[in-house]
């Protein structure tokens, strides 16, 4: 029987490694490069925020209103490493909601729900304009928090950490508990090339196991074309 793997497993393997883990292409020649050390940083320091100021953890339910991006993948990532259940769109009422458009209606947005506005630039470091009342401006709190999170939550295998439209996704099968598994398995580093336009269920499920497995995740916003020197440059070995 392989290893039991945890979020917690997933981003210890992430720490030491100084290449790239996480790699977006978004409009506007947008390339951002995480190197797994820094990919964990900013997962922890996004996890302290969620159990400092928010008081999040098991029973949580912190909700992506945004497409995916590589700032949605770490608020996935710190959800899971605080213990509370990240939905994308399934049933669960939240009690945070993590948006690129805090001024929609959001007509299904529980009242007493806190907003986080995530700013739409891959490296905006704050909010243009006004937010609506009580709104946390994500890219500006969240310097301020440890980027090393202490308290790992040891959730229940069968709590749900994903709540989406197909369904729900317990603890325990969240990761593939195997070696490697799925399309980025294999002994030789993986660079996946991820579209954003796959959803949230894909992008989460696919990611870990690549890093699982060694290898890069280099996400492409639907605006960005896949040309032959993208796919050279990054030396893409499989495609979703």
């Amino acid at each position: 029987m392989g290893t039991i793997r945890t979020i917690e497993h997933l981003l210890a393997g992430l720490r030491p490694d100084h290449s790239p883990s996480l790699i977006w292409y978004g409009p506007d020649g947008e390339r951002v490069e995480l190197s797994g050390r820094v990919l964990d940083n900013w997962v922890a320091k996004t996890a302290n925020l969620l159990t400092e100021e928010l008081d999040a953890g098991a029973g949580t339910v912190v909700r992506l209103e945004m497409a995916p991006h590589w700032r949605g993948i770490v608020w996935a990532l710190a959800t899971w490493q605080a213990g509370a259940t990240l939905s994308t769109g399934g049933g669960a009422a939240a009690d945070i909601v993590v948006t690129s458009d805090p001024h929609a209606a959001g007509g299904e947005r529980p009242a007493q729900a806190q907003l986080v506005a995530v700013a739409p630039g891959a490296l905006q470091l704050r909010w243009d304009g006004e937010l609506p009342a009580g709104a946390i401006a994500y890219a500006a709190e969240v310097r301020a928090f440890a980027d090393f999170f202490a308290d790992a939550a040891e959730p229940d295998p069968d709590g749900t950490a994903l709540d989406h439209q197909g369904g729900r996704i317990s603890y325990g099968a969240l990761l593939p508990q195997e070696a490697a598994a799925g399309t980025s398995g294999g002994q030789e580093r993986r660079n996946l090339l991820l579209p954003a336009s796959a959803g949230w269920p894909a992008v989460l499920s696919e990611s870990p196991a690549t890093w699982l497995a060694g290898g890069t995740v280099v996400m492409v916003h639907p605006d960005v074309e896949v040309t032959g020197r993208l796919l050279e440059s990054e030396r893409i070995s499989v495609r979703l």
